[in-house]
């Protein structure tokens, strides 16, 4: 495979860190730059545009679609398969920048696939993120205990990620995100 023009930006943090509020702030900031693709996952869950934004498979079309070669990653987490469409290659050979939340166990992967990929690291306060985990209602107050005591190292050893903290006004987050992304596109 040719080194691809753009780079992969690999939005990682634990849950309720709001990777995907972040990224639909910067996908907003930045709709009219051209440099900037902001990839749609493909899980095994119900969509909720309000909680999560991604696109919906049931397993049997996901594994379908994985043995055909249409996924450009694919990986496991929280009993759910997740994948990014095979459109991040053409997308990064185009010299894009493209932005995608994905599970930090697929870092590596995706880093050896995407040698131009940078790993964002979105954190938060544990006491934000309990609150935003009870708010989304999709775990039990002693299941969002349990995740948030839990959760390990953020991303593998020896990967250096950009850290944006989460933990204020989303106004701030949006930005250093923004300005985060921006100075990506501007290396490549």
């Amino acid at each position: 495979m040719a080194r691809p023009l753009g780079s992969l930006v690999l939005v990682v943090g634990p849950s309720g860190v709001g990777k995907d509020t972040l990224i639909s702030g910067a996908r907003h900031a930045l709709e009219n730059d051209k440099r900037f693709v902001f990839v749609r996952r493909l899980v095994t869950r119900p969509s909720d545009a309000e909680i999560e934004d991604h696109d919906s498979l049931d397993r049997e079309t996901f594994r379908d679609m994985e043995e055909a070669g249409r996924f450009a990653l694919s990986w496991d987490a929280h009993n759910l398969r997740y994948a990014l469409p095979l459109s991040v290659d053409t997308d990064l050979a185009l010299g894009k920048t493209v932005v995608a939340n994905v599970s930090r166990h697929i870092v590596p992967e995706a880093i050896k696939r995407y040698p131009t990929s940078v790993v964002v690291l979105i954190t938060a306060e544990i006491s934000c993120r309990a609150e935003r985990l009870i708010r989304r209602g999709r775990e039990s107050p002693d299941q969002i205990t349990a995740r948030l005591a839990r959760e390990s190292a953020p991303v593998p050893s020896g990967i250096t990620p950009i850290i944006i903290d989460n933990s204020g006004l989303l106004a701030i987050g949006v930005t250093a995100f923004v300005m985060a992304l921006r100075t990506i596109a501007a290396q490549e």
